[in-house]
């Protein structure tokens, strides 16, 4: 679906976020209200049982800028995700967490990284991290192990915070947990990856629905799923279609 004339979309899943959607939107309009491109935040509310919902609709109405979609109950992360890629208008697409973590500030830089030719996604890596030991060490865990097996070096592949062409996204198997392999998934379709430090922050209100039993075990386990994928993905690129002339030096084709 998505809007036309639309630059950049933000994409936000949330799960009973009730306490932080409105200070995380306000600081979203006025980071996005000061620069020139043409913007739009999608909420995906998925399956909350607090007043999430209610006061995403009422931002939404109050700020034409925001859009929202609402599942009929909780089916996790990833489809949050897809729904929210699939709707997007933009031909840059930034995501972020809706827990008050992330700092919309840092959008607009990394951004211009993809914008000035330097990558196609840009994934954030958490250089100063506000979580407690546990999460820590289990994220070291997670990636360490994640780059070993596919081959793909990623800093901080736990962070919800990257922004990329809406291409990286295009035609992606969709599992439950696929967000956290966006950025070898992107990789193996020929897209090239980049990495910035971003601005990390305790979470505003609300409990982290983090736990290792949750994320770290499913998340190693996944891996060998990805690296499958790896082992059996059929890539190409298209060089010239009919009625078209050459690309320019240095251009490139949709996969």
């Amino acid at each position: 679906m998505g809007q036309a004339g639309i630059d950049l979309s933000i994409v936000i899943p949330v799960k009973d976020e009730a306490e932080n959607i409105s200070a995380v939107a306000a600081e979203i309009n006025s980071v996005m209200d000061r620069q020139g491109r043409a913007w739009e935040c999608i909420w995906v509310d998925d399956g909350s049982t607090d007043r999430s919902l209610e006061i995403i609709r009422g931002l939404c109405a109050a700020h034409p800028r925001h859009r929202f979609i609402s599942f009929e109950k909780n089916f996790g992360k990833a489809a949050a995700l897809m729904a929210a890629f699939e709707e997007a208008g933009g031909a840059l697409i930034a995501m972020m967490d809706g827990d008050g973590q992330n700092d919309p500030a840092d959008i607009l830089p990394l951004a211009d990284m993809i914008e000035s030719g330097a990558a196609d996604m840009v994934n954030g890596y958490r250089a100063r991290r506000k979580d407690n030991l546990v999460r820590k060490i289990s994220s070291r865990i997670g990636n360490a192990f994640r780059n070993r097996v596919t081959g793909t070096t990623v800093r901080d592949a736990g962070c919800g915070f990257r922004v990329f062409r809406r291409e990286c996204v295009r035609s992606l198997p969709v599992f439950a947990g696929m967000h956290r392999f966006l950025p070898t998934l992107a990789v193996l379709k020929g897209f090239r990856l980049a990495e910035a430090p971003v601005n990390h922050r305790p979470r505003m209100s609300g409990k982290s629905k983090y736990s290792i039993n949750n994320r770290l075990w499913v998340g190693l386990a996944d891996t060998f799923g990805v690296l499958w994928l790896q082992k059996r993905a059929v890539t190409y690129r298209i060089a010239a279609r009919s009625g078209e002339g050459p690309p320019a030096s240095g251009g490139r084709r949709d996969p």
